[in-house]
C-alpha cells in the first residue's frame, strides 16, 4: 500500500554475505545513529564505536497540520504532512549530519509509532538513499544495541501504515465531528474516537449507579470454642439440610436464630488440602499502570513518563548512563531465554533452588506480542543497590518491575487448607481456614486487586467428625447489596483492554485528554462524568452511535492490526468508513437543534447579592461563581475538609493546595484565632508540631517568589521578541 506522499520506496533487500573486506570497510565508514530522545542518544552512544554519531530528532519531526484537516479527501485521503513548528534547527543539523555520513541507522522505538517516526525521518533526508536502514531493539544493552546494528531491515511499510491509518481516521472523527459540537454546544469542545468511548463507559457506569436499588440481605457468624484446646473459631450460615439459603429480611434471620440460639453444634465433615497461589505474569503496558495506579498511587501520564527514562537510560555511580527496563509498550509476557536464565541464576542464589520455577505465560489473543514483556534490563541490578543514583519515583517504578518479573519465575505459594460443616439441628453452617505454608513467589512479590484485598485465614484448630463445639456468641449482620464502583485509571485501562478498545500506547493519553476537557474529573481516585461530559456523550450517542460505540472502536484496532501485517490496505479501510461518516455528520448538522449548556448550581449563596452559586472550571480547577455576572463578579474557591477536627482548636480542618498542586491543611480559623497549618492531614489524637506551619509557610513564600521571577522573565522575553517584531517589520 502507498505510504502518504511519496509511497513506498523500493528497496534492494540487505546483504547477507559480507567478505571481511566488505566489513572492515564498512566498520571505518561515518555512520549517523537516529533516536528520539537525547536520553537514548546518551546511553547508546557509549555502546557503539568512535565512527559512530548518535543524535536525538525528539520524537515525531512531521505531522498533520492542527490548523487544518490535514488529509486531501479529493486525492483518494493522502496526508498532508508538514513540519512540525520548532523543528526547523533540528532537521538542518540532521541534514547536514546525514550528509557527511556513509550509513544512517534509525533507532526509533520498536513500535508502530516508532516506525512511522522512522519512515519521516527517510523521506525528510533522503527517501530514496539506499544508505539508511532501520534498527529496532527492545533493551537498551550493549548486547541488543550492537546485535541491532549488525542485523538492519528496510522500514516496514506495513506499521507504517498502520500508524498511518490510526492517524488518518482519529484525524478525520476528531477534525469533522468537535465543529458540530462548536455549533450546536460550546465553542473548545472536541470529540475523539478512543475518547468518546472512554467518556461513554464513566457514563455508563454513572448511571447504573445513580439507577441502582439497593437490597437486603443478611449473615448469621457463629463464634465457636473447641472444647480441646479453647480455641474460639468463627463459622458462617450456610443453609438448610445440606441446601444453601439466602437470607433477605430480619424476619427469615429471627426465625434461623430461634432454631439454633440452643442448638447443639456438632461437625459433621472436616477435609484437608492444599492450595496453590501462583505469581502474576511480568507486566505487560496495561498491568504495570494498573499496579502503579494500586501500589503507587501514580497516574498513567506519570507511570509512562517515569517508565520511559528507565527505558531509555538512567545515570548510575560506576557504570554511566543504562536502560534498566526493556521496552514499555507492549501487551506481550513472553520473556527471553536469555533474561530466564540469569532470573533463575539469581533466585536460587538469593532464595535457594526451591524457590525457582521456569514459568511461561500465555500471551492474550489480541496481544501483538511484537516484544517482550516489561522486565529489568540488567537483572543482576536491585533496586536497592541503585537507590542513590534514581529519582524516589524512577525507585519505586524500578522495584515494582524488578520484583514482579522475579516473582513470575518463582514457585507458587502453598496454604494448607481446612473446610468444615457444622450441623445445628438442621441447619448448616461452614467454617474455613488456611495456613501459609510455603511462601515461594510471595516472598517478593503479590498482586495488588481493584477491590477489597484478599482476607488471611487462620487455621482452625484440630476439628473431628462428630466432635461437638460450644456456642459463645450469634452475630447476625444486615448488609445491602452495593453499586458497582466508579472507575479509577487502573480499572477503567484493564475494561479498555478487555474490550479491546486502543492499544498499550493510547491508554494513558486518551484518560489524560478527557480529564483535560473537563469531560470527567478526578475525586479521590474516583472517575466520574461532568455535567459537560454527559451532555457531550449523549449528544454523540444519539447522533453518532455508528462510531462512537466499543464494538466499533474494538473491531478498528482489529482492522489496524490486519494492516500491520499486511493483510489490508489502509487507504481502502478510510474509504469504506469516510462515505457513510460524512454523510452522517452533514445530516446532524442540518437536524440537530443547538444544545444550551445549564452550568451546575451549588448549595451556597452568593453572599453580595443572594443568588445560588454555580460551579465553573478555571486554569486551577473548579471553583464556584455568582451566575449574576457581570453585575456581579463575585466568585469563591471550593473548601474542601476533612473528617478529622483542628489538633489544636478543635474547628474543622480544611484541604488547600499550593501553585504546584500540592495538598496541605490548615484550620478554618487561621489566621484569625488558630496557626494550625501543616503537610501532614492530621490524625484524631495526634500532637501538632509548629515546626510543620513554618516549612509549609516557607515553601509558599519560596513558591511565590519563584512565579514573580518567572512572570518577570516572561514579560521581559515578550518585551524582547516585540522589539525584534518591530524591527522586523520596520
Amino acid at each position: 500500500g502507498t505510504a502518504g506522499s511519496g509511497g513506498e520506496r523500493p528497496r534492494q533487500p540487505l546483504s547477507e554475505e559480507i567478505t571481511a573486506r566488505e566489513r572492515k570497510d564498512i566498520e571505518q565508514m561515518s555512520k549517523l545513529v537516529i533516536v528520539e530522545s537525547p536520553a537514548k542518544a546518551s546511553t547508546i552512544t557509549k555502546f557503539l564505536g568512535k565512527n559512530y554519531t548518535v543524535m536525538a530528532s525528539m520524537g515525531h519531526v512531521r505531522d498533520l497540520p492542527k490548523s487544518q484537516l490535514g488529509v486531501d479527501i479529493e486525492n483518494d485521503y493522502e496526508p498532508k504532512y508538514i513540519t512540525i513548528r520548532g523543528k526547523g534547527e533540528l532537521l538542518s543539523a540532521l541534514r547536514k549530519e546525514a550528509k557527511n555520513a556513509d550509513h544512517i541507522y534509525l533507532a526509533t522505538d520498536p513500535d508502530r509509532e516508532g516506525e512511522a517516526i522512522a519512515w519521516h525521518l527517510a523521506t525528510i533526508l533522503n527517501e530514496d538513499a539506499e544508505n539508511i536502514t532501520r534498527v529496532t531493539f527492545n533493551e537498551i544493552t550493549k548486547t541488543a544495541v550492537q546485535k541491532a546494528i549488525k542485523e538492519p531491515r528496510n522500514i516496514d511499510i506495513n506499521l507504517v501504515d498502520a500508524q498511518q491509518a490510526r492517524r488518518v481516521l482519529d484525524r478525520i472523527v476528531g477534525y469533522k465531528i468537535s465543529p458540530v459540537l462548536w455549533k450546536k454546544v460550546k465553542r473548545g469542545l472536541s470529540a475523539g474516537r478512543v475518547q468518546s468511548v472512554a467518556v461513554k463507559l464513566i457514563v455508563d457506569r454513572e448511571e447504573e449507579i445513580e439507577n441502582f436499588i439497593p437490597e437486603e440481605y443478611w449473615n448469621i457468624y457463629v463464634d465457636l470454642k473447641d472444647e480441646k484446646t479453647n480455641k474460639i473459631f468463627q463459622a458462617r450460615y450456610f443453609g438448610k439440610n445440606g441446601k444453601k439459603q439466602e437470607i433477605h429480611s430480619n424476619d427469615e434471620t429471627q426465625e434461623i436464630l430461634k432454631n439454633v440460639k440452643n442448638a447443639k453444634y456438632v461437625v459433621t465433615e472436616v477435609k484437608k488440602g492444599e492450595r496453590k497461589r501462583t505469581p502474576a505474569p511480568p507486566f505487560t503496558t496495561s498491568t504495570m499502570q494498573q499496579e502503579a495506579s494500586r501500589k503507587l498511587g501514580f497516574t498513567l501520564k506519570k507511570t509512562m513518563s517515569v517508565a520511559q527514562g528507565l527505558y531509555e537510560g538512567v545515570k548510575v555511580s560506576g557504570k554511566g548512563s543504562i536502560g534498566l527496563i526493556t521496552y514499555m509498550r507492549t501487551d506481550s509476557t513472553r520473556i527471553s531465554e536469555e533474561a530466564r536464565a540469569v532470573a533463575k541464576e539469581q533466585i536460587i542464589g538469593r532464595y535457594g533452588e526451591q524457590y525457582y520455577e521456569n514459568r511461561y505465560y500465555k500471551t492474550g489473543k489480541d496481544a501483538q506480542d511484537a516484544h517482550e514483556g516489561i522486565r529489568p534490563t540488567y537483572i543482576n541490578i536491585e533496586p536497592d543497590s541503585i537507590k542513590g543514583d534514581l529519582t524516589p519515583d524512577q525507585y519505586k517504578l524500578y522495584r515494582l518491575i524488578y520484583n514482579r518479573f522475579m516473582a513470575s519465575q518463582m514457585k507458587p505459594a502453598i496454604y494448607d487448607t481446612m473446610a468444615v460443616n457444622i450441623k445445628a439441628n438442621e441447619y448448616d453452617f461452614k467454617a474455613n481456614g488456611q495456613n501459609l505454608r510455603f511462601k515461594g513467589f510471595m516472598t517478593l512479590y503479590v498482586e495488588g486487586t481493584d477491590g477489597k484485598e484478599e482476607q488471611e485465614e487462620g487455621m482452625l484448630p484440630e476439628l473431628v467428625e462428630k466432635q461437638k463445639v460450644k456456642l459463645e456468641k450469634i452475630n447476625p449482620k444486615q448488609s445491602f447489596t452495593e453499586p458497582p464502583p466508579r472507575y479509577t485509571e487502573a480499572s477503567l485501562v484493564k475494561v479498555l483492554e478487555e474490550k479491546g478498545i486502543g492499544r498499550p500506547s493510547t491508554y494513558s493519553p486518551t484518560i489524560t485528554t478527557i480529564l483535560e476537557r473537563r469531560y470527567i474529573e478526578k475525586i479521590q481516585k474516583q472517575l466520574q462524568p461532568t455535567e459537560l461530559g454527559k451532555i457531550v456523550n449523549k449528544l454523540l450517542i444519539e447522533n453518532f452511535s455508528d462510531v462512537i460505540n466499543v464494538e466499533f472502536t474494538a473491531r478498528i484496532e482489529n482492522e489496524f492490526d490486519e494492516i500491520a501485517e499486511g493483510k489490508e490496505e489502509w487507504k481502502k479501510m478510510i474509504r469504506e468508513f469516510y462515505g457513510p461518516f460524512e454523510e452522517e455528520v452533514e445530516k446532524v448538522e442540518k437536524e440537530l437543534e443547538h444544545v444550551k449548556l445549564v452550568d451546575e448550581v451549588s448549595d451556597v449563596k452568593c453572599e453580595k447579592c443572594g443568588r445560588m452559586m454555580v460551579y465553573k472550571y478555571g486554569k486551577y480547577g473548579k471553583f464556584l461563581a455568582c451566575p449574576g455576572f457581570p453585575e456581579c463578579r463575585n466568585i469563591q474557591p471550593i473548601v474542601e475538609t476533612i473528617d478529622v477536627p483542628c489538633p489544636k482548636c478543635g474547628a474543622k480542618v480544611q484541604v488547600r493546595k499550593t501553585r504546584r498542586r500540592k495538598n496541605y491543611y490548615i484550620c478554618e480559623n487561621n489566621p484569625k484565632s488558630c496557626d494550625y497549618i501543616s503537610w501532614n492531614k492530621p490524625k484524631v489524637g495526634e500532637k501538632w508540631n509548629p515546626q510543620d506551619a513554618a516549612d509549609v509557610k516557607d515553601a509558599t513564600k519560596k513558591a511565590k517568589k519563584t512565579t514573580k521571577k518567572t512572570t518577570k522573565k516572561t514579560k521581559t522575553t515578550k518585551t524582547t521578541q516585540k522589539t525584534k517584531n518591530s524591527k522586523t517589520s520596520e
